[in-house]
């Protein structure tokens, strides 16, 4: 099983782009977007319905802000869109998939780097989330498979200057602990399972300063697994050279 993870940072601009064309060359089982920036009604869908995949949505109720989508060709068993935590499903951050053999969370993390009243939002979500994910395993019984954007670089290796920025929101020391929290309650990275000492992976660069083409990045987009499928995970890597937003697409294979 493929699996891609993508902030696409605004669907209709990544159309323009040619992501279409992109998932045709490139197809995967499961792609999940995040900041599709658009409901589902403003865009085309018979595009992806043309490549076999059914599509599911969540929409912030504020229009032309966060949400995610996911694109799938098997039919999942239960599609949740309302994860009771109410704050943030008004953003469109929280997406369920639930299949035979795992439950498939496609989240968009907030960002804190606007100020501190978002960084104060973020804390509040790296609160909840972990809570909320550990509760749906012991409820459904099955392994979890959490794929999106945290906004958050795990440790210095995943960011191309972990000294400058020290003090940055997404490089924070308390954001870091609730990562290593995270992968301590049953989580594995994929990609750091897969690549362990991989240097200059990143996933999103800034348009500013040419970072992208100096590889000046950061690794804030991953896929994870619950510990109950960690021996499934084949391959994780960074798509660096697909280019229809600020960041680049994860991709993920495992067998079951």
């Amino acid at each position: 099983m493929k699996l891609v993870t993508y902030n696409i940072n605004g669907i209709r601009a990544a159309l323009r782009k040619g992501i279409v064309e992109w998932i045709e060359e490139n197809p995967a089982d499961i792609i999940c977007f995040q900041e599709v920036k658009a409901t589902p009604d403003q865009i085309d869908l018979e595009d992806f319905k043309k490549l076999g995949y059914q599509v599911y949505w969540k929409a912030a109720e504020k229009k032309g802000y966060s949400g995610v989508a996911t694109l799938t060709k098997q039919t999942p068993l239960n599609v949740n869109t309302e994860s009771g935590l109410t704050a943030y499903d008004s953003e469109g951050r929280i997406l369920e998939t639930e299949f035979a053999d795992f439950i498939l969370l496609n989240i968009y993390f907030p960002s804190g780097s606007s100020g501190d009243h978002r960084q104060a939002i973020k804390m509040d979500f790296l609160r909840d989330i972990l809570p909320y994910l550990k509760n749906l395993e012991k409820k459904s019984g099955k392994g979890l498979i959490v794929g999106g954007d945290f906004n958050i670089c795990h440790r210095a290796v995943d960011i191309h200057d972990p000294v400058r920025n020290a003090k940055s929101s997404g490089f924070l020391p308390e954001e870091r602990a609730w990562m290593d929290t995270f992968f301590d309650n049953g989580f594995t990275d994929a990609f750091r399972y897969c690549n362990p000492e991989e240097k200059d992976a990143y996933s999103w660069w800034s348009y500013r300063a040419n970072a992208r083409n100096n590889n000046k990045g950061w690794r804030i987009d991953y896929w994870t697994v619950s510990n109950a499928l960690k021996n499934k995970i084949k391959s994780c890597k960074m798509l660096s050279d697909v280019k229809h937003s600020d960041h680049c697409p994860v991709h993920m294979q495992l067998d079951f």
